[in-house]
């Protein structure tokens, strides 16, 4: 039984990333191409019908792709934009929310608003892993994408507490505004508080107690686990907790994690992520025939018609929001319409068309229950379920194939750096170069003895005498590997140098993140060459 087992998951891995190089063959993006092949290969005749289990998601999936998602977020773009993203997670979700409780109450015969407020909660976030894949090749904006998934890294948490309030509404039959709103600030307070708390304990675990590359990566594997299920062991929120906690050891990595851990828990996390994704979408639309099958109050052109006015109204509330969100502060202050430049009216349409729904939408609305707890069926769970898939469809598939001829036909341009990248790069470089030579003239008794040493220099001011001269001496025997050694310990400063130079650069906020992660893998592959790859 096991052996079979392990034959068909090897097959049903080996099929997706099949799919996965069709997809970059017609140049679509994964999560699309994905779901539209789960949808063909659940229409072919006496295929099993698979049900994705929520818990799984919420679990299993969210916990390391959240993590992940924060370890590699900006904290110099998601501190800009702050204001724009926590209006749109928090405001826009609890909008929307509202928008789909009564436009759905009104349109769907007996349901009701706290049901409709639980549909909303399903549907209201955009999924961080869709729309960071889908525009990941394309040309668009730093500052939206930047938003996008600032947004996408709080707006699941926002939702998910609407949709347990809605939930308990529904259940308990009562519903207290004062109290809900205490308890929003209860479950997002206490959920970042435990993420940060298990993220300065596993920091200053990891910087007592001697490890080595492997236990970095197994401890950062486990690490959004515990934060999730510790903080909704308590009733905070478990998304806050694993955010809060990624952002945290994300920008303090640099003071318990080596430069072997770094490539090697990046790598494992690379593929892991991958992974996780590429079944998570296929799941997506290999799930057509258990909704189609749950519909049995309701005709499938009902459910249709109610999922394209719902998905409308959602798409149409985002793209509202957007602009109000632009314009309305400089209609109201003259001294913000004199100090900031004219905003582009092409990045709100683009920041409301990028929003696509994904896996946390159906596994939230395959988490409802069946039953109430009197023992009768919940009522309206099969209309809501087909609602929130056909809308997933309809943003992800339909919104993410209009996306690269839409971004053509607008020709927006990335105006938001003050420096092109690669200028920044050279400039880093350079810097931490002079900052090399200042510590190499530390060592300059060493390097009267040392060849290898004196040559380091050589090297930063020409590369080919450097190595004309590494081999004259390679060719010499005697004291070799005693010359080799201090060579290398005096490259680790060296390099520790540049390190500490370019993290107080960081501080300072003047370049990018993302530019700064460049640089830093360049040190961490160039103390790799001294080092090895060595798992001590």
């Amino acid at each position: 039984m096991i052996h079979n087992y392990v034959i068909i998951s090897i097959a049903v891995l080996l099929s997706v990333m099949i799919l996965v190089m069709i997809g970059q063959k017609l140049r679509v993006a994964y999560p699309i191409f994905l779901v539209i092949a789960g949808l063909l290969i659940s229409l072919i005749p006496g295929m099993p019908h698979i049900e994705i289990e929520p818990d799984l998601v919420f679990l299993i999936f969210l916990p390391p792709i959240l993590f992940e998602a924060a370890w590699f977020t900006s904290w110099q773009d998601f501190h800009k934009w702050r204001k724009q993203i926590f209006s749109m997670a928090f405001g826009l979700v609890f909008l929307t929310s509202v928008v789909v409780a009564y436009l759905s109450s009104s349109i769907i015969p007996g349901l009701t608003i706290a049901m409709g407020f639980l549909l909303g909660g399903v549907n209201s976030p955009p999924d961080a892993v869709a729309a960071t894949s889908v525009l990941k090749h394309m040309k668009i904006p730093k500052k939206i994408t930047s938003i996008l998934e600032g947004e996408s890294l709080i707006n699941d948490a926002s939702s998910l507490i609407v949709f347990k309030f809605a939930l308990a509404a529904v259940i308990s039959g009562q519903f207290v505004f004062r109290d809900a709103v205490q308890d929003f600030f209860t479950m997002a307070i206490g959920g970042i508080a435990v993420g940060v708390g298990v993220g300065l304990l596993f920091g200053a675990l990891l910087r007592i107690i001697p490890t080595n590359s492997n236990i970095d990566t197994v401890i950062t594997l486990i690490v959004p686990y515990i934060m999730y299920i510790g903080a909704e062991h308590f009733h905070f929120s478990g998304v806050l907790s694993v955010v809060a906690g990624g952002l945290l050891m994300s920008y303090n990595s640099h003071c318990y994690l080596s430069h072997t851990s770094r490539i090697q828990s990046g790598n494992v996390w690379s593929v892991l992520i991958f992974l996780m994704n590429t079944i998570i979408f296929i799941l997506i639309g290999l799930e057509l025939p258990v909704v189609v099958a749950a519909m049995k109050d309701y005709t499938i052109s009902e459910g249709i018609f109610y999922s394209v006015v719902i998905g409308g109204a959602i798409i149409l509330t985002r793209i509202v929001y957007s602009y109000a969100l632009m314009y309305f502060p400089r209609l109201c202050s003259k001294e913000l319409r004199l100090k900031v430049p004219k905003p582009d009216w092409r990045e709100p349409f683009i920041i409301s068309f990028a929003a696509m729904r994904g896996v946390v939408s159906l596994a939230a609305a395959l988490s409802i229950p069946a039953f109430l707890p009197n023992g009768e069926a919940f009522p309206h769970r099969n209309i809501i379920l087909f609602v929130t898939f056909v809308i997933i469809l309809i943003t992800l598939v339909g919104q993410g194939l209009l996306l690269s001829p839409i971004l053509k036909l607008l020709k927006i341009n990335d105006a938001g750096s003050e420096l092109p990248e690669e200028k920044q790069e050279v400039i880093l470089m350079r810097k931490l170069k002079e900052t090399a030579l200042q510590k190499l003239d530390d060592f300059s008794e060493l390097a009267e003895k040392n060849s290898l040493v004196r040559h380091q220099k050589h090297k930063l001011e020409n590369e080919m005498m450097m190595m004309a001269d590494k081999a004259q001496c390679m060719a010499s025997t005697g004291d070799y590997v005693t010359a080799m050694n201090e060579n290398k310990d005096v490259l680790r400063q060296v390099i520790q140098a540049q390190r500490n130079e370019l993290h107080r650069m960081k501080r300072e906020k003047i370049f990018d993140d993302h530019v700064m992660r460049t640089i830093e893998m360049q040190l961490d592959f160039d103390e790799a060459k001294i080092t090895g790859f060595s798992h001590s």
